[in-house]
């Protein structure tokens, strides 16, 4: 049975390691972009990251991850680039890493875990969700347009990366 929770700091090491492992077996590496095992620490010391792990109880291991951004009012959120007023930008989520291990495919790991955060985040407040997808990645581009994300802008990201940037107004929310 796979479970999809929150994890917290102590699990960070083991989060970063699956997140190495699925981009050394991504054929196409520009297709998946992965943070620095710091800058995750960081973000999470300082309350601006969150953790999501798809557990395998039967085999104790993690079978997939997801990292979640709170950016706040900088350069960097993909709110801008959405068009999202400068005072609305503390209300945006950034759905920033996902990677599910090869054998977990298949079981809707990438979706379930950010539907768990995407409720985490409306109860948070938090009124627009954004992700960036690479163009030509159709498979997690079809998970994320069937969980309601559209295209909002087409740019050069993560160090000259083509992406799409994705968003998706929550509606209850609000800070």
């Amino acid at each position: 049975m796979i479970r999809i929770e929150r994890s917290s700091a102590e699990s960070l090491d083991e989060a970063a390691r699956l997140m190495e492992k699925v981009w050394r077996q991504t054929d196409t590496k520009e297709w998946f972009v992965i943070e620095e095992k710091e800058w995750l620490r960081e973000h999470m010391q300082s309350g601006r990251g969150i953790l999501y792990q798809a557990f395998d109880e039967g085999k104790g291991q993690m079978a997939g991850v997801l990292f979640v951004v709170l950016p706040g009012n900088i350069e960097d959120n993909l709110g801008v680039d959405a068009g999202i007023a400068q005072d609305q930008l503390q209300k945006v989520a950034h759905m920033d890493t996902a990677a599910v291990l090869p054998e977990y495919r298949g079981q809707k790991l990438q979706y379930k875990m950010m539907q768990r955060a995407e409720k985490d985040l409306r109860d948070m407040g938090y009124r627009y969700l954004m992700c960036t997808v690479h163009p030509d990645n159709r498979f997690s581009r079809n998970n994320i347009t069937g969980q309601g994300y559209t295209l909002v802008a087409t740019k050069r990201k993560y160090g000259g990366y083509l992406r799409d940037i994705m968003w998706k107004e929550l509606t209850g929310g609000g800070k």
